[in-house]
């Protein structure tokens, strides 16, 4: 007989009665009922009951055991009574009456408990997260993960790509985030990256002549944490392919993308073929690059409305002159709700730092649609017909209104969507809609520099004609900040899955587009002259994608942090409480790397 197991704690079904078998794992749950002791015992294949009375030899060494005390089981298998059996686990027909027991591991009191799911302050979990990795759950969504990342290099290998591996320590290059830097010990004074993401590589390995390359990346930034996003460190499925336009890249992803969905979403409806919604049409019917269309609710303009001579609204009409713009966005049904509803809205608004949220909440006389409401007075019923033929909208149902410089009215009518849409229950929640974001703005213009930026990634092709753009007069603001890049998101339930783009590989295109943005070539080639060099000497046209993996297994196990599906995570300081880092090095370590600590004062 094996030293400690014959089968696993999953394995034992019904026909292994009679049979003399060896477990071994940790003691998950202990139960006295009247003398006899029940021991679930748990390894990471599954829970088998175990049994011992007190005709049991082993029932004296039986009673010593604690939880999660590691121990070996020997013991006859038999059938539990009638009535007895647990049809919500795979052994549950079965249970092990000990005959041999042995401790393997002893356990101290624990901080935390594993069995059940109690939730427990995130420092005592994460400092003990070999405990926590413990719970079914989180040991389940980690083992999804695995499960994920495998069917990602499964189709990717099936669509023709070849899996490759880019450096860790590189140079440093601004690509949005702050870089975490490494000392040389052999140049002094000179430093190292973490790689924010391998794009630079990735592009390189085109030009090298790679068709088609992926990777599962790992990638690095120091930036400040949220619940999507995890300090430090994330991992992505990276993706680069030559020779394709836009529309390739999503033919080519899209099946992969929506097949993982598919195969992990246990039922859940996915999104049969994602829609293709540009950036600006986005941002006017959702007020978001990152829409959630579970959520049936379409934002409308209704500045024209407001900006009417028999509209008598002066705030709007104030905000209009300006340059101002006036969002609706509808609530079905709403004129049933009580007036707490709209109070209520209205006080979430303020915290937003808007001065509210107007509304009208339309009604019906004789057949003529009627309003009421703090600014229905201002508005006649020719213009009350107007925006509710504007935004859809009947008898019986509410208009909201923001106000304000475009993007901040944007951006408050897209919250007030997913605030309203979720205080009416609207949509089906328990799906996965996605769709793909293109068009984003290739510049945006700085106000506080007064200057003309990058909008989102400086390595996208313009999508204009190339001639047209190497002709551009660089004074031209207006034309400038109007062009569009070939750049794209796939988004899902109002999350950003995955970002790319069709790349400038062009030395002459990217030298204007820089230019614009201020920089010039020197700038170019200090900062990306590896890549800015091979683009010389014949690059093809290239594009491709990253995917965020840790995103992907959050929705897929229907968890709200990524913590959950990621093995040991900082905390919200960027901490690492199990091991202790970021953690202070000797005086020896610092003068090998020729380094001086600066520290601020304390206080």
């Amino acid at each position: 007989m094996h030293r400690y197991r014959t089968h696993t704690c999953g394995e034992l079904r019904s026909s292994h009665v009679g049979e003399t078998v060896r477990l071994s794992g940790w003691c998950h749950r202990i139960r006295d009922h009247g003398g006899v002791l029940f021991i679930d015992l748990r390894d990471h294949y599954g829970i088998t009951q175990c049994v011992a009375d007190p005709d049991s030899p082993a029932f004296r060494d039986v009673e010593k055991a604690r939880a999660e005390w590691v121990v070996r089981i020997d013991g006859r298998v038999r059938k539990r009574p009638p009535g007895t059996e647990n049809p919500d686990r795979p052994t549950g027909e079965i249970e092990v009456y000990v005959q041999d027991f042995e401790v393997l591991g002893p356990a101290d009191e624990l901080p935390m408990p594993v069995f059940g799911d109690l939730d427990y302050p995130e420092e005592t979990r994460l400092t003990y997260r070999f405990l926590d990795l413990r719970r079914e759950k989180l040991h389940q969504n980690l083992m999804t993960r695995g499960a994920i990342i495998d069917s990602m290099r499964r189709r990717m290998k099936a669509a023709g790509f070849f899996e490759f591996q880019t450096p860790i320590l590189t140079a440093s290059s601004p690509e949005g985030a702050r870089d975490f830097l490494v000392p040389s010990r052999l140049h002094p004074g000179k430093f190292y990256a973490l790689p924010q993401a391998p794009q630079q590589f990735k592009q390189l390995i085109m030009v090298a002549g790679f068709d088609r390359y992926f990777q599962i990346a790992p990638c690095f930034r120091d930036e400040d944490p949220r619940a999507d996003r995890l300090p430090g460190e994330f991992y992505q499925l990276d993706v680069e392919m030559s020779f394709v336009t836009q529309e390739d890249v999503f033919q080519t992803m899209e099946p992969v993308i929506r097949g993982i969905f598919e195969e992990f979403a246990g039922g859940k409806p996915v999104t049969p073929v994602f829609p293709r919604i540009k950036f600006a049409e986005a941002m006017l019917k959702y007020g978001s690059d990152k829409p959630d269309l579970r959520n049936p609710l379409v934002i409308a303009d209704v500045t024209e409305v407001f900006a009417r001579e028999d509209v008598t609204f002066n705030a709007f009409k104030n905000v209009i002159r300006a340059g101002g713009v006036v969002r609706a966005i509808p609530a079905p049904g709403a004129a049933a709700q009580p007036r707490s509803f709209f109070d209520k809205l209205n006080d979430w608004a303020r915290g937003e730092g808007a001065p509210g949220l107007g509304y009208v909440v339309f009604d019906e006389e004789g057949g003529t649609l009627t309003g009421k409401g703090p600014i229905a007075k201002f508005v006649p019923a020719a213009a009350l017909s107007a925006l509710a033929a504007a935004a859809g909208s009947k008898a019986g149902d509410a208009l909201f209104f923001a106000a304000g410089e475009e993007a901040k009215a944007a951006a408050l009518a897209g919250k007030a969507r997913v605030r309203i849409g979720d205080e009416l229950g609207l949509g089906d929640k328990d799906q996965f809609a996605f769709c793909w974001i293109t068009d984003f703005p290739q510049y945006e213009w700085n106000e506080d520099e007064k200057k003309i930026d990058f909008s989102h990634n400086p390595f996208s092709m313009p999508n204009i004609a190339i001639e047209e753009f190497l002709a551009l007069d660089m004074g031209d603001k207006e034309r400038i900040l109007g062009i569009t890049a070939f750049q794209y998101d796939v988004v899902c339930n109002g999350y950003e899955m995955a970002s790319g783009a069709i790349r400038n590989h062009r030395p002459d295109i990217m030298r204007k587009a820089f230019a614009i943005a201020g920089y010039d070539e020197k700038v170019l080639e200090e900062r990306f002259g590896g890549m800015y060099r091979a683009f010389h000497y014949g690059a093809p046209p290239h594009g491709g994608m990253a995917a965020g993996i840790d995103r992907i297994v959050m929705l897929l196990v229907g968890a709200i942090n990524l913590r959950e599906v990621t093995l040991f995570p900082m905390n919200q300081k960027a901490e690492d409480l199990l091991l202790g880092a970021p953690s202070e090095v000797t005086p020896k370590q610092l003068r090998e790397l020729h380094i001086r600590l600066n520290l601020p004062e304390k206080g």
